[in-house]
């Protein structure tokens, strides 16, 4: 089993910055792929941003590419994102995730494992 915590979350203005925090634990994620996705009240969970656990190789969906960076520390067995230039669009409640499969995927089915989110919410 993988745990997964999020932290970080708040409320920003618009213009401003966040980052998000996923502490891993449980089992070990050497191989994995790691995602950040969200979910805005009424919407579907779309996927944000992905990272391979141990290349450290990066994905992000191309609507949030420059604004959203993920990353990930090893050492303290944490993933990050950090969002720059926070839009009222993008107020969400925001999940970290894991996917056993090393491939940067970005559908839902393909994460076995959920943390139970964390509100960002910008305002104008």
């Amino acid at each position: 089993q993988v745990q997964l915590v999020e932290s970080g979350g708040g409320l920003v203005q618009a213009g401003g910055s966040l980052r998000l925090s996923c502490e891993v634990s449980g089992r070990t994620v050497s191989g994995y792929t790691m995602g950040w996705f969200r979910q805005a009240p009424g919407q579907e969970r779309d996927f944000v941003a992905a990272i391979t656990w141990r290349a450290g190789v990066t994905y992000t969906a191309d609507s949030l590419k420059g604004r959203f960076t993920i990353s990930r520390d090893n050492a303290k067995n944490t993933v990050y994102l950090q969002m720059t230039s926070l839009k009222v669009e993008d107020t969400a409640v925001y999940y970290c995730a894991a996917d056993p499969v090393r491939s940067l995927r970005v559908a839902l089915p393909d994460y076995n494992y959920w943390g139970q989110g964390t509100q960002v919410t910008v305002s104008s």
